[in-house]
């Protein structure tokens, strides 16, 4: 898919999404702390990366805590971050406020080059479409969800099920 919509217009994305199978794209991101974060960094566990536009918008802030909610009855084999273009700073704020801790979230925000790797970067808005990613502990992209509609949240239940089988 290479649109979305956002309150139902059409948006475009940049980048090629990956296939479920291949080799998920190397990334790096900005942690809370400025330092970077790489695919490498989570090497041997089960990566769920959740991409939202921003934390700070209802839809986004349900997702995030949602998994945060999940994540507890998820083994340590697994880790969840959450992607956005937001500023690390604000990132740090809003996980702070909304008592997220077993979520990271890492920030795009530099040249949107993981947006861009993962082929969910809205050319319109700068900012990254609703999805959601699993990698395997061998790299490999196990799951892929791109949901259509910006403003709406991701099938959980689906993405869950993808984690469970890895971990």
């Amino acid at each position: 898919m290479d649109t979305v919509t956002f309150k139902g217009n059409v948006m475009h994305l940049e980048g090629t999404q990956p296939a479920v199978g291949g080799k998920a794209p190397d990334f790096t991101l900005t942690a809370n702390d400025m330092s970077p974060r790489s695919l490498k960094d989570y090497a041997g566990k089960v990566l769920v990366l959740v991409c939202v536009p921003s934390l700070d918008t209802p839809v986004c802030d349900m997702e995030v805590r949602r998994f945060n909610t999940e994540a507890a009855a998820l083994s340590d084999k697994v880790r969840i971050v959450a992607v956005s273009r937001d500023l690390p700073f604000a990132q740090a704020r809003w996980c702070g406020a909304a008592g997220v801790t077993a979520v990271e979230a890492l920030s795009d925000y530099r040249a949107g080059a993981f947006g861009k790797a993962y082929g969910i970067l809205i050319k319109e808005l700068d900012l990254l479409a609703r999805s959601v990613f699993v990698v395997a502990p061998n790299g490999t992209l196990a799951y892929s969800q791109l949901v259509g509609e910006v403003t709406h949240e991701p099938d959980y239940a689906a993405a869950l099920e993808a984690v469970k089988k890895l971990a």
